[in-house]
């Protein structure tokens, strides 16, 4: 049977490769690919023909891809943004106002609130600002430009698929630039693998049903990897001797271990017997939080090392939890400093992903590393020093 499977999963990737269309070219003869590839996958060619009818490239899509400036911003002047007291009040109604649904996604996927309430809050203002972009359109765009096709192509066949359930409107579908949908900005393969009926009318409707919302949001965490009942993060105070070479999220230690090396909650406790690392987002001058395997599911969700801990973060507050210690961090780069950093340390044959000026998880791995090499200390923040010696 496993040899049949394989086989059959072989020769369907050989079809769907002949059928590929590569990104770029000519528009139509895209959407021809497209089109084939969806009669490759099983897909019903009407239902395709159906789909493109009046699907078109979207130039304002592309504009809005490339005008993400805001991830360039370092993590406090970044939460600060995203986190107002407004934000904070409104987000602690919504949990009273929709108690019952929370309850049922913390015993049902082991999800807390607070994580949930967080992304609700930074995707669209708790459902006010779902997105005017026509999905379809987005999708196909961004499949089309050579950017990320990889990342958007699939999307378009689960579109296809919820079009032909009657989930899914080519012509009136609309939501983030990115092809987002809904109050908590689900992507159409993750409503086709965690959509939940949250509220028993027999339709999953991600745009105007909290409850359709919030559960699918949970499923979809839970899929992902979340693990019931642990903590995500915590602010945390380091002794000045400490080793920053530690600091990072490659260096994996137990709670326990970290609280005898002088790492001591600023309120609460240590997760103890979890694995856990440290981060520091603007250097060892900044705050400093312990993270646990939960925080990484943050990364399926959203590739941005600073959206990640700000939305990470922000759910801490959303259950209690104080404003942290911005500390007195060194001076940084600014955008276009930083895409310098990063061009100097791809010459030294680092992977720091695209040149974009965004402080990530690449980038910040390269900077520990030539902290490392040049005697500095180890705490991946770039600094205007760091970038003159390199």
């Amino acid at each position: 049977m496993r040899s049949i499977l394989i086989a059959a999963t072989l020769s369907l990737a050989s079809t769907l490769a002949s059928a590929q269309v590569p990104c770029g070219g000519s528009f139509p003869e895209f959407i021809d690919g497209l089109k084939s590839e969806a009669t490759a996958r099983g897909l019903d060619a009407t239902t395709s023909d159906r789909f493109f009818a009046s699907v078109r490239p979207d130039p304002a899509v592309l504009r809005a891809d490339a005008a993400q400036g805001v991830f360039q911003r370092p993590f406090i002047d970044f939460s600060r943004r995203l986190i107002s007291a407004d934000r904070i009040t409104r987000g602690k109604r919504n949990g009273q106002k929709y108690d019952a649904i929370f309850d049922r996604i913390e015993s049902t996927y082991g999800v807390d609130r607070g994580v949930l309430l967080a992304f609700w809050a930074f995707e669209t203002d708790y459902g006010a600002f779902q997105g005017d972009f026509n999905t379809a359109n987005a999708l196909v765009t961004l499949a089309h430009d050579c950017r990320r096709p990889e990342l958007f192509r699939p999307q378009i066949f689960a579109a296809i698929e919820l079009f032909a359930r009657g989930d899914f409107d080519p012509t009136t579908t609309t939501g983030a630039w990115a092809g987002e949908i809904g109050m908590v900005q689900m992507l159409p393969r993750d409503i086709l693998e965690n959509g939940t009926d949250g509220d028993g009318d027999g339709r999953v409707t991600l745009k105007t049903s909290v409850p359709d919302a919030l559960m699918s949001g949970g499923k979809m965490l839970s899929a992902l990897g979340w693990r019931a009942g642990e903590p995500w993060i915590d602010e945390v105070r380091l002794p000045d001797s400490f080793d920053w070479s530690l600091t990072g999220l490659e260096t994996t230690k137990t709670g326990a271990e970290w609280a005898a090396l002088g790492v001591a909650p600023r309120d609460g406790s240590l997760a103890e017997a979890l694995p856990a690392s440290l981060i520091l987002p603007q250097g060892r001058g900044g705050p400093a939080f312990i993270t646990y395997p939960n925080f990484r599911v943050y990364f399926e969700w959203n590739q941005s090392f600073t959206y990640v801990l700000t939305a990470a973060y922000f759910a801490t507050r959303l259950q209690g939890a104080p404003v942290y210690d911005a500390g007195t961090s060194e001076t940084g780069l600014d955008g276009d400093q930083m895409k310098a950093l990063q061009t100097k340390l791809a010459a030294r044959g680092y992977d720091v992903g695209e040149i974009d000026g965004i402080l990530g998880a690449k980038s910040r791995q390269a900077i520990r590393a030539e902290q490392q090499r040049l005697g500095l200390p180890v705490d991946a923040w770039p600094t205007p020093a760091l970038l003159s010696q390199l």
